[in-house]
């Protein structure tokens, strides 16, 4: 059974990270969507929160879980047997970023992980969950960046934190 992990902060989760899930799930008989807790970031939404917007929106695809970790990919692959990430690109700058990291873990994980890269689809090129954030705590409309119920949980969340 090949099993990937596709892991990310997914703060929140965008049409381009599904995107990026839906073309992982067809190359995999598994694939894991792991939120990150990193804490060195100060996230919209909590961990327990991303993990349940990304399992309402990733219902309909029979083969993704969804979970959460702490600390190095390479640990928690090889704690869960995967021997493939699943990283997306957007931008050539994306690729130098993603690549030092992919050659990281390779080295680190003693070629037991491997990075496969999935090039963003072309209507979702211009997507990252920190602009949607930015549009969406001015009020502006991200309907064509994220989930309807996903630009719900935003507006009440920036409306919360204005109060």
């Amino acid at each position: 059974m090949k099993r990937a992990v596709y892991p990310g902060s997914f703060d929140p989760v965008t049409f381009g990270h599904l995107d990026v899930i839906r073309r992982a799930s067809e190359m995999f008989d598994v694939l894991v969507v792991s939120v990150l807790n990193n804490k060195v970031k100060s996230p919209l939404f909590s961990v327990e929160e991303r993990v349940k917007i990304l399992k309402e929106a990733t219902k309909e695809i029979p083969n993704v879980q969804v979970d959460s970790f702490s600390g190095l990919l390479i640990n928690y692959a090889a704690e869960h047997n995967m021997h493939v990430a699943v990283r997306g690109l957007r931008a050539i700058t994306d690729f130098e970023y993603e690549l030092q990291i992919a050659q990281t873990n390779r080295k680190l994980s003693k070629g037991a992980l491997d990075t496969v890269f999935l090039t963003t689809s072309l209507e979702y090129a211009y997507l990252s969950s920190s602009s949607v954030k930015e549009i969406a705590s001015f009020g502006g409309d991200i309907s064509e960046c994220v989930p309807e119920f996903v630009a719900k949980l935003m507006k009440e969340k920036y409306r919360a934190s204005v109060l």
